[in-house]
């Protein structure tokens, strides 16, 4: 299949409302679910459509609570963009395994865990925080 750019490209939008968000949330989660078999065959993934499927639906409730329209928006403008990226041959086999497939949240570390990394990241401040 060849690249088209302008073919998935949609017009950037502002939400007219929450319905408005949630509809088209809504639109790029199927787009996306649709899309989940073309992916593992365009990146030749050693995972099933349904790994996929089910990080996507990880993405998307990660997600579920926000209420504000310009959140959202910007939102789906970064999931669109992702869609259309992804879709276009534009990422490579690490960027999917990466970003799609491995958990986004960080384990929680100890006192002694941070200390033996040499390192304690609720101790440091910026200088440019504004914090005393």
């Amino acid at each position: 299949m060849s690249t088209i750019p302008a073919r998935l490209a949609r017009k950037t939008r502002a939400s007219v409302d929450i319905t408005d968000a949630r509809r088209r949330a809504i639109a790029l989660y199927r787009d996306w679910y649709r899309g989940a078999p073309e992916i593992v065959a365009l990146y030749a993934l050693n995972v099933s459509p349904a790994a996929i499927r089910h990080s996507i639906r990880e993405r998307f409730d990660k997600n579920r609570f926000v209420t504000d329209p310009r959140a959202i928006d910007v939102l789906l403008l970064k999931g669109r963009q992702e869609y259309q990226e992804t879709m276009n041959l534009w990422k490579q086999n690490d960027h999917i395994m990466g970003i799609l497939l491995q958990p986004q949240t960080r384990p929680h570390k100890t006192f002694l865990q941070r200390f033996y990394e040499g390192r304690d990241e609720q101790a440091v401040l910026p200088a440019a925080s504004g914090v005393v």
